[in-house]
């Protein structure tokens, strides 16, 4: 046996012996596995994984899901010149493609698909013919279980639906995974797209490194940046500890829910603009 297998069985049996005492729910699990941590049975990083994993399986795809006004969409009526302009000023993947409006989804458009037309006119060329089937998912759906049926079906994109069947935005099998190893950068991220993920009028899904200049201007706030960079460490004050998932604060009329943390720092929070329902009930 190498050396490496014997630090990994050692490990392996400090941590089964640590958690001999079967823990009765998630958050004595959790708490265990901090204390684990704290003792160095288990680094931050791998913590941070386990626990991301734990709170992964509660999450819904309206927590993570990119909204409609932000999905670049192709019109089926589009030429070959229009397609491939947008595919290179987006740099994305996928595209939905739609008919009349950005409910009418006629299918997803890879980009590879188009390598084939390189040296083809636009006489020959028909987006309708190369689409794929559009995957549809409700808002209400578990990440765990999307994230099943993107592997089995080899899919990396889904449509989201209201209630209603309207489209309310989508989500990525990168999107997913992200909730459990944290952020995946590449060539084609822009930060200041992805900070702030708007719901409803007074609703958003903030990354919580996001910069409280940004979210100043985005929303219309007013927080100090002289103590904090992001809005997480706000938030992170405003408790006076490090939150779990589902505790709620609120701010300067602004509340907070915590969507995605691990034992060192928050990930993802929900924000409700209290403000907005105060200045729709004053009567006017």
């Amino acid at each position: 046996m190498s050396k490496d297998d014997e630090g990994g069985s050692s490990w392996f049996s400090s941590l089964k012996h640590f958690l001999h005492v079967e823990p009765q729910n998630r958050d004595e699990l959790i708490t265990l596995l901090r204390d684990a941590q704290s003792r160095s049975l288990i680094d931050s990083e791998t913590l941070g994984m386990i626990e991301g994993v734990i709170q992964f399986a509660q999450m819904r795809v309206r927590d993570i899901m990119l909204p409609k006004n932000q999905m670049t969409c192709l019109s089926v009526d589009d030429s070959l010149a229009q397609v491939i302009e947008t595919v290179n000023a987006s740099g994305h993947s996928r595209f939905p493609v739609t008919g009349d409006n950005k409910d009418d989804v006629i299918g997803i458009l890879h980009a590879k698909d188009l390598l084939r037309f390189q040296d083809v006119g636009e006489d020959n060329f028909d987006l309708d013919d190369i689409v794929r089937s559009a995957t549809f998912v409700p808002e209400s759906k578990r990440l765990d279980l999307l994230l099943s049926e993107f592997r089995s079906n080899r899919n990396h994109m889904a449509l989201v639906v209201d209630e209603y069947g309207t489209v309310s935005g989508f989500v990525t099998i990168e999107d997913i995974i992200e909730q459990i190893i944290g952020d995946i950068e590449d060539e084609f991220d822009v930060d200041e797209e992805a900070y702030i993920k708007k719901h409803l009028n007074s609703h958003y899904i903030v990354k919580s490194h996001t910069p409280i200049e940004e979210f100043n201007e985005q929303l219309h706030a007013g927080f100090s940046d002289e103590l904090y960079d992001t809005i997480g460490g706000i938030v992170m004050a405003g408790f006076g500890y490090l939150p779990k998932r589902g505790e709620i604060i609120t701010i300067n009329e602004f509340e907070f829910k915590i969507i995605n943390a691990d034992a060192r720092r928050i990930k993802l929070l929900s924000c409700v603009d209290k403000r907005a329902k105060k200045d729709k009930d004053c009567p006017v």
